[in-house]
């Protein structure tokens, strides 16, 4: 098997000291999601890339890792959190002048020298739409017609970055919608994202893929079934993380520590360890 150090950008692995970030911005992308918009208070982190994450700490109550939706030229950073426990909900409930602290930039990136010149379909359910959005992003700015994006939600209100999703299709990508449950204002495709990709019986050359694990082993097989070789679909594993720098192996899969080997890993080399077999 071909080392990891081979496939991915080297992570970065700053001081354990948290640097103080400012929110500057919140917005409610659904009723349980929120983006924020934070600015170093004094020095910022160093350059994040597509597919990397961040510890977060909410000062007194604890620490979690975020994946970066975006960062802005200014030197803000943009991070999509779900409240679901005690820390993402402190997070969540931040208000614009708040401070929390970032550590990292941590774990491997999406392959986008790879992908450059291909034909790449990216694959997001869910809340998984937020690590893979800097990629969508930077593959829009370099050759929108190459790509598609494929976006599952349970429901329309919980599709993440509408004003992303049109700008993305006017931009010239092939943008698909689907939910797994329709109301009466909803026009688009009703069911998972694997069944739209058998559907479309698009050819690829490369994949992303990330959101719920379920999800991520049907699509990555489905993507298969459109051309894409094993070793050209890559996924992210959030998985349990934990310390962000493989000390405490909350994260192991296998042979794998996810926080430092991961998140963005090759399907090839994980799909074996994802199978869970029936009794």
């Amino acid at each position: 098997m071909d080392s990891l150090a081979d496939l991915h950008t080297t992570p970065v692995v700053e001081p354990m000291e948290p640097t103080p970030y400012r929110v500057t911005n919140s917005r409610r992308e659904t009723a349980d999601v929120t983006t924020l918009t934070l600015v170093p208070v004094a020095a910022g982190l160093a350059s994040m890339l597509p597919g990397q994450y961040l510890m977060v700490w909410a000062f007194g109550v604890g620490e979690i890792p975020i994946s970066v939706s975006r960062t802005l030229p200014t030197g803000e950073v943009l991070l999509t959190v779900r409240a679901v426990g005690a820390t993402s909900t402190a997070v969540v409930g931040t208000t614009v002048g708040d401070v929390l602290g970032l550590r990292g930039p941590f774990g491997t990136a999406w392959p986008m020298a790879a992908a450059a010149g291909r034909d790449l379909v990216v694959v997001a359910g869910g809340l998984g739409l937020a690590p893979l959005r800097m990629a969508i992003d930077a593959q829009v700015a370099q050759d929108p017609t190459r790509l598609s994006v494929v976006v599952g939600a349970r429901e329309q209100a919980q599709l993440l970055y509408a004003d992303d999703l049109q700008r993305w299709t006017a931009a010239g990508a092939r943008v698909h919608l689907t939910v797994d449950a329709a109301d009466r204002g909803w026009h688009g495709a009703v069911g998972t994202t694997t069944a739209v990709l058998e559907r479309l019986a698009e050819r690829h050359e490369m994949a992303f893929v990330c959101g719920p694990e379920l999800m991520m082993t049907s699509g990555a097989r489905a993507v298969v079934g459109c051309g894409v070789q094993p070793a050209d679909i890559w996924v992210s594993l959030e998985r349990n993380m934990h310390c962000g720098i493989g000390h405490c192996g909350r994260c192991q899969l296998g042979s794998q520590l996810l926080c430092r080997d991961g998140a963005v890993v090759r399907w090839d080399h994980v799909e074996r360890l994802l199978e869970v077999r029936g009794r």
